[in-house]
């Protein structure tokens, strides 16, 4: 019966959701599926783009770690970006975007990450300017993982939970802390997802 709930509601979700995205002008691709409302905010003359295949997790019950609040995407200002690749997964992730956001393929963001590219608070004088922010193909944020402004995450990188991501960091590396810095090498010869091998062998 769970599992039967759970199936209906995200159909249901995913409907709304998309109906939502039609009235805030997000160009969502096929695929996508959500469990629990999002909240998106596009500024006018701005683009959010969400390729195919992601899954946006908003409900406090559609990810048992913990999701403390709704996925939020937004862009703050005329001319910003919002670019996410295909099969990328967000738990209760919000994305607030003055300049540009670009994610690869196969981003995995875990329950209530947070990414900008801006201070918010841009009329106080002790901020500096906006700077986008890159994270390539296979990143992994954990739970409560912030990516700030002018940051790049290199390919493949994990990032520990609970971590601060306030410089760049190189591919295919562990990074932890406050700010993140890196504990490890990742020894991976190929960065592709599980899931896209298992389907590959499936075809």
């Amino acid at each position: 019966m769970n599992c039967l709930g759970r199936k209906t509601f995200r159909q249901w979700y995913t409907f709304w959701s998309r109906m939502r995205s039609t009235w805030w002008g997000v160009s969502l691709s096929h695929g996508c599926s959500f469990y629990g409302l999002p909240e998106f905010r596009r500024h006018p003359r701005s683009v959010i783009t969400i390729r195919e295949n992601c899954e946006f997790n908003s409900s406090h019950t559609s990810n048992l770690i913990g999701v403390n609040r709704p996925c939020i995407i937004s862009t703050l200002n005329e001319g910003a970006v919002v670019e996410i690749g295909p099969n990328c997964g967000f738990s209760g992730t919000v994305i607030g975007c003055a300049n540009r956001i670009t994610l690869g393929e196969y981003v995995r963001c875990g329950a209530n990450t947070l990414i900008t590219d801006t201070d918010w608070h841009t009329d106080d004088l002790r901020t500096s300017p906006n700077a986008a922010v890159f994270i390539e193909d296979n990143v992994w944020l954990g739970v409560n993982v912030m990516v700030m402004k002018g940051v790049t995450i290199g390919k493949g990188t994990m990032i520990a939970a609970g971590s601060i991501v306030s410089k760049s960091l190189p591919a295919g590396v562990i990074a932890a802390g406050v700010p993140a810095k890196v504990i490890k090498e990742l020894k991976i010869d190929d960065f592709r997802d599980k899931r896209q091998a298992t389907n590959s062998s499936k075809n």
